[in-house]
């Protein structure tokens, strides 16, 4: 029998799996989960542990095997995977041409080779069962790109371009994909950092979302709903109007940034963790300071 997920009124009893779930964003969607009934799993090199109804995996999302076995681990122990929610990710904040070559190449192995990676692996088995849900936590940068976060917001319109093809190629199978687009949100990722416009989300913001959007058929959900529509009423706009719209609506992180050291501890780790996975391919990376 075919495990139909669209149009569910409940996530209950359903086998959920969230990478980056040791905090922030990942752990608040894994809490949600675990309280409205799912049996969940969550991923990251330094899971969070003994947290009521979630099994904690080691994970780094930026290696297949390790990648694979999180899977072949949560299918043991609790069953056929019904929805993967890729929400690991990284972020470094600056002018582009003071951005380090780690933090660049940390970015687009976590944020856009990491989602590959989840979908590559996934996937296949919830086509094989005739259901399944694919949800990634990309960002509002999928659509826009603010003043220093170019690489980051590169990784994000990749992931867009990316399961906007998967998701063609999935049609008619019974895979969902979806695309949970927040603004910023207020985590140690975001730390620094201004909201625009639009105030700064928090993690329950978004874990609502993510719940909300499971066996619905959406593709695209922005957090708040409402900056969707404004995306695309200002992308028909002619170019120098759309330019004034943006700048007034879409904050410079550069300036943010410039001369605070609120972020210093965070962006140190990232560069150092690329570093160490060069030096020693064979030992685990970690995507925490990754996890938003």
């Amino acid at each position: 029998m075919r495990l139909n997920l669209r149009n569910r009124s409940s996530v209950s009893g359903l086998v959920i799996a969230v990478t980056g779930g040791g905090r922030g964003i990942g752990l608040a969607i894994a809490r949600r989960l675990a309280d409205e009934g799912a049996r969940v799993a969550i991923g990251d090199l330094a899971p969070a542990a003994d947290i009521p109804g979630i099994r904690a995996y080691p994970l780094d999302v930026t290696d297949d095997a390790s990648f694979d076995a999180f899977l072949t681990s949560v299918r043991a122990d609790l069953g056929p995977l019904d929805v993967l929610v890729n929400n690991a990710g990284v972020m470094w904040v600056g002018p582009f041409d003071a951005e380090p070559t780690a933090a660049a190449e940390a970015m687009v192995a976590v944020n856009l080779l990491g989602v590959i990676r989840g979908v590559r692996l996934a996937a296949p088995a919830m086509r094989d069962r005739g259901a399944g849900q694919i949800v990634t936590v990309a960002s509002a940068a999928s659509r826009l790109a603010p003043p220093g976060e170019a690489t980051y917001a590169a990784t994000k319109h990749g992931v867009l371009g990316y399961l906007t093809g998967v998701r063609e190629e999935l049609r008619g199978t019974g895979v969902t994909v979806t695309v949970v687009m927040p603004t910023v949100v207020d985590t140690e990722l975001a730390a620094g950092t201004e909201s625009g416009s639009v105030p700064a989300m928090t993690p329950d913001d978004v874990a609502g979302a993510v719940v909300g959007a499971i066996g619905g058929r959406r593709f695209h959900v922005w957090v708040p709903g409402r900056v969707g529509p404004l995306v695309a009423v200002a992308g028909i706009l002619p170019q120098t109007v759309r330019d004034l719209v943006m700048r007034l609506a879409v904050p410079d992180q550069v300036r943010a940034v410039a001369g605070s050291s609120e972020r210093t501890t965070y962006e140190r780790g990232l560069v150092d963790e690329r570093k160490s996975s060069h030096s020693a391919p064979d030992d685990d990376g970690d995507d925490t300071p990754p996890s938003p």
